[in-house]
This record gives structure tokens, C-alpha cells and sequence, in this order.
């Protein structure tokens, strides 16, 4: 449960449409205000790991569902998901470490540190044992906690990802060209300062099959954080952890994982690649292509991701 060193924010609607309010006379657009609402009865927790503050919103009630986010979003990414899922569980959707409100440390980007910090945020507000969906980098450390920490890992689900130490990485070879682009040091910080939501936009609809799915009002969101001192050098981090991540997933190669896995994926984003890296690893593992889907198979298949999901959830 919630120990007493995390702070608790209730969220009163009324109070954050009053302060949208005051911030739009700053500049900021009514697509941005509008974002930031968090789903109704909503709350907004922090709490300490190792130093570390980290930020998550709850809702719902029912069994633990803790949700991970990928890059370039934050725990926004999941606002529309928490509302249908609170209908059955306690939905948990952080900032990853660097992301967000949670607090940007120079180093710990590798996903068996992300890892444990939500092994630490699923002792203390999902009561030792939780469902973890996990979409994009969300997901490399979601499988990296279930290799880890099976004990806290009731069901996986992993949404177009790929496992670490199975991306093609090498542009010549076929591989995306943003891995490299990402992983080096300093020169993406500087070509994206000050278009860093040009450049998340290009990203999201680069990845997207249907390219309206994410909208400009939750891209407004991402980047405003992502756009603060250290918000982009936090997201390339975990691009520039992953040859850690790869060694870190050798080393466990004798471990399966025990828990019952769901792998979705779009047709038009990492297609089979997901659950081909798993069927090795996982001992009862489904699969789902989602046909009409790219990368961000929760925002553009909604419907289809939801129903699946809270059916394997629900099993």
C-alpha cells in the first residue's frame, strides 16, 4: 500500500480547470489545457524509490493493473485506456524515471533499473502483486520485471514492442534509422532544441497507421514535458540503455516466464516480430495482430485493444 513518505494529490477538477484557466492567459492553447485533464476521480500519487521521486495517477478499483507508458509520452498516453479498464481494476499508470513529473536522474535508464522501480511502485501501491501492461519501452521493462520479479507479475501484456536484444538497430541493415540517431551522445539534443514537438510529432506519425490517432492536444501534453531542461536527453537515455538491455537479457536466458503473456501488436509496427522473440520464453503466451494498426495500437485500435485486453486481464 501507499506508505506514509508519498504524497497524495486528490485531484479537484474544479480547481485545475480554474488554474488551465489562468495558465491561458499565458499562451497556452485550449488543445493543451484540455489534455491535461486527467480522467475523472483521478488521483495524482508520488512516491520515493531510492531517491527517486515518482509520479503516477490511480483509478478505479478492483484488482492492480499497472500500466507503462513508451517514448515519446508519458503516463497520458494511458488516459483513455485507465477510463475503461477502472470499470474492473485499480489502474496505475506512472511517469517513467526521466519522464513526466517524476524526477529526471542523470543515469538509471537501463530497463532492469526501470525494472525495479516499478517493483517498488507495485509493493507499495498495488499490494506485491499487479497485471503489467507495457507498450514500447514501457514494455522492454515490463518483460525485464517479469524475468525479474515474476512474484509480482499476476499476467503480462505487451503492446507493440520489441524484446531488448532482438531490435535491428543497424539503419544499412534494414533497421530504423532513429536508433542511431537517438543513441548518440549530444548531437539529437541539439538538432531537436526547440522543435521538440515537431519532432515528436514526426515520430508519433512516422509510427502511426492511422496518423490522426494520437491527437495534437496529447502530443501538446508529451512535449511540454519532454520539452523542459533534460526532457529529451532523459527520453534518448533509454534508446542509448538498450545495448545494456540486451546483456542484461542474456544473462537471464535461462528464465521463462511463468505468468500467462499477452502479445499485441500492429500489423503495421512490429507485426509477429513480438511474439516470435517470446514463444522461446513464455510458457502460456496468446497473440494478436491488431490489422489496422501501426505502433500505437491503444490509440489507433481503441476498441479492440481495450476488449482484449480486459479480456486476458479478466481470465
Amino acid at each position: 500500500m501507499v506508505s506514509a513518505r508519498e504524497v497524495r494529490m486528490t485531484i479537484d477538477r474544479r480547481a485545475f480547470l480554474a488554474a488551465a484557466g489562468a495558465a491561458a492567459t499565458q499562451g497556452i492553447s485550449e488543445r493543451a489545457r484540455a489534455a491535461r485533464l486527467p480522467p475523472a476521480g483521478a488521483e495524482s500519487r508520488f512516491l520515493e524509490v531510492d531517491g527517486l521521486r515518482l509520479h503516477f495517477v490511480t483509478l478505479g478499483a478492483g484488482p492492480a493493473v499497472v500500466l507503462l507508458h513508451g517514448w515519446p509520452q508519458t503516463w497520458f498516453a494511458w488516459a483513455a485506456t485507465m477510463e475503461r479498464l477502472a470499470r474492473r481494476f485499480t489502474v496505475i499508470a506512472p511517469d517513467l524515471r526521466g519522464v513526466g513529473l517524476s524526477d529526471r536522474p542523470p543515469s538509471g535508464y537501463d530497463k532492469r533499473r526501470i525494472a525495479e522501480d516499478i517493483a517498488a511502485l507495485i509493493d507499495r501501491a498495488a499490494g506485491g502483486r499487479a497485471y503489467v501492461v507495457g507498450h514500447d519501452m514501457g514494455g522492454k521493462a515490463a518483460f525485464m520485471l517479469a524475468l525479474l520479479h515474476p512474484e509480482k507479475v499476476a499476467r503480462l501484456v505487451l503492446v507493440d514492442c520489441l524484446v531488448p536484444g532482438t531490435e535491428n538497430m543497424d539503419a544499412r541493415r534494414g533497421g530504423a534509422w532513429h536508433y542511431g540517431f537517438h543513441m548518440a551522445r549530444e548531437i539529437p539534443e541539439l538538432l531537436t532544441k526547440g522543435r521538440e514537438r515537431d519532432y515528436i510529432a514526426a515520430q508519433i506519425r512516422a509510427w502511426s497507421f492511422r496518423e490522426d490517432a494520437v491527437s495534437a492536444a496529447a502530443i501538446d501534453e508529451f512535449a511540454r514535458h519532454y520539452a523542459t531542461p533534460g526532457g529529451m536527453t532523459a527520453g534518448f537515455e533509454y534508446y542509448r540503455a538498450l545495448p545494456e538491455d540486451a546483456r542484461s537479457v542474456a544473462a537471464l536466458a535461462d528464465r521463462r516466464l511463468d505468468m500467462p503473456v499477452l502479445a499485441i501488436a500492429g500489423r503495421h509496427g512490429v507485426g509477429e516480430r513480438l511474439a516470435e522473440a517470446l514463444r522461446p520464453k513464455a510458457r502460456a503466451l496468446s497473440s494478436i495482430i491488431v490489422e489496422e494498426s501501426g505502433h500505437f495500437v491503444a490509440d489507433e485500435a481503441p476498441e479492440v485493444f481495450w476488449r482484449e485486453a480486459e479480456r486476458f486481464l479478466s481470465a
